[in-house]
């Protein structure tokens, strides 16, 4: 700071000492005292500063920069000592003063973009970070957290969730939202089997991105009620490995828990929990995730849709390994574009016997040569009675057995009787809905008709015996109004 100072003061006495000598090169005599009275006083502003050397002061961000430094705060970035105070502080200053100018949504203050920096260090709490209700535009960045011994074991290191707000007292905005545009981003959360990693609580526009959470008991991101919250290219598992773990059987939590509408999980990977995302509320896309926790052998699931009735899911272009995808009483599904690999399929599970609107195409099986399907019907709790517009095909299979719920055959025979067996592949037991066939005889022109599709067998009988050959189309899933095969 001295040398910095001294090299300072140099430079500001050759530029007066430049001054002056300029005076008689054809400045007037009051133009140039004037000026050298007003670098004389800079001088002075400028020398000030150099001898007291004052640190910084934590209320900055009031009058300049709006980052937050933890560290200022009196954070420990080494993890020995608890930060929970310090981080708290922190963050309470960031959220006490918004910021004039545009507009959140009604009842949520603009922040204007304030952020709070965590300096990469590793701070260890000793209880939830939880960010005060009805703020928004704001961003937590660039560092460690991890649960202290402690920490309690059924809340989250962070936590947008008004109702743990003290100073709140869990009141709700104007908009019915407590938090607006608030980003998670470049951090890691180490639970500590402690508890959850991150809490989103009836929040709009939220964004955790880049993060890396890992040994939660419950959830690694928990999202309740609200909606649009984007997860994006983070890594969430419970236990850190790159699969074969010998505790694979014993995984517990979820990695993500969706219990609200209208979110996005775009690129992430989910590498050890019972359950991957685990999705209970409507209108959600899952894109670009790989699931690779707790095998289906060993009861596990990479994603489980449990809100029968109004699924209103769509997954596309992920990779389950050896973990897979369990749906309740589907209605509006869509999986396509996605790897199932180690025999991980789709199971469609009957709780009030109610599947529609369902696409399962385009997607990559391969299995161990075991006979498993693809698709599979859990009817454990009842047969499903109510199936309509359901659409599962161009799948392409190796080592598994291939369901659909369209197919076609070619048979040849001489008699009158021609008989095909659509139940290896079909999906849903003696269910045809639409038939359509061609009996191309070598000869005659014999009167045919079709006569039966009971157990998913088509049977087609001619009025003479006739050498011919059949060829017969079956669909199981088209509505009542479709007209195109």
């Amino acid at each position: 700071m001295v040398a910095t100072g001294g090299a300072q003061l140099r430079c500001v006495l050759m530029i007066v000492s430049l001054v002056i000598a300029a005076a008689p090169l054809g400045f007037s005599g009051g133009g140039a005292r004037s000026h050298r009275d007003r670098m004389a006083r800079r001088l002075e502003t400028l020398i000030a500063p150099s001898s007291t050397a004052d640190a910084p002061s934590i209320s900055q961000g009031k009058s300049g920069s709006r980052v937050y430094h933890v560290i200022d705060y009196g954070a420990d970035p080494t993890g020995v000592a608890d930060s929970f105070a310090a981080i708290s502080k922190a963050i309470s200053d960031a959220f006490a003063d918004a910021e004039s100018g545009l507009s959140l949504i009604a009842g949520i203050s603009n922040l204007g973009g304030v952020e709070v920096h965590l300096d990469g260090g590793v701070y260890v709490v000793t209880s939830p970070l939880t960010l005060p209700a009805n703020g928004g535009n704001v961003k937590i960045h660039g560092g460690s957290l991890r649960a202290a011994d402690d920490f309690p074991t059924d809340r989250y290191l962070i936590e947008l969730w008004a109702a743990h707000d003290s100073s709140s007292g869990g009141r709700a905005s104007s908009s019915g939202y407590e938090y607006e545009y608030v980003t998670l981003r470049d951090l890691m959360l180490d639970s500590n089997y402690r508890g959850g990693g991150i809490a989103v609580v009836n929040s709009l526009r939220t964004s955790i991105d880049n993060c890396y959470i890992v040994h939660f008991t419950s959830d690694g991101v928990s999202v309740q009620s609200g909606h649009e919250t984007f997860i994006r290219n983070s890594f969430i598992g419970q236990h850190i490995t790159a699969g074969n773990d010998p505790g694979e059987k014993n995984f517990t939590g979820t990695g993500i828990n969706l219990a609200g509408n209208d979110n996005a999980v775009t690129d992430v990977v989910i590498f050890s929990a019972a359950i991957g995302i685990l999705v209970s509320g409507q209108a959600n896309t899952l894109t670009g995730v790989h699931c690779y926790n707790k095998a289906a052998g060993w009861g596990g699931t990479g994603i489980y849709l449990k809100l029968p009735g109004l699924t209103q899911t769509r997954i596309t272009n992920c990779y389950m390994d050896y973990t897979g995808i369990v749906s309740e009483d589907p209605v509006q599904l869509h999986i396509s574009g996605s790897f199932f690999l180690g025999d991980a399929n789709v199971v469609l599970k009957s709780v009030n016997g109610v599947v529609k609107g369902v696409d399962i195409v385009d997607n990559m099986f391969s299995g161990g040569g075991k006979g498993v399907d693809i698709v599979r019907l859990d009817e454990s709790n009842g047969k499903f009675v109510n199936v309509d517009q359901v659409t599962v095909r161009r799948n392409s299979v190796s080592g598994m057995t291939a369901r659909s719920t369209a197919a076609r055959a070619t048979v040849e025979g001489n008699g009158t009787t021609w008989t095909v067996d659509f139940s290896p592949v079909l999906l849903f037991p003696g269910r045809i809905g639409h038939v359509q066939y061609t009996l191309v005889a070598d000869s005659a022109f014999p009167s045919h008709a079709l006569r039966n599709v009971s157990g998913n067998t088509v049977v087609i009988e001619s009025d003479v015996a006739v050498k011919a050959t059949l060829h017969v189309e079956v669909d199981q899933g088209l509505g009542s109004m479709d007209g195109v095969f």
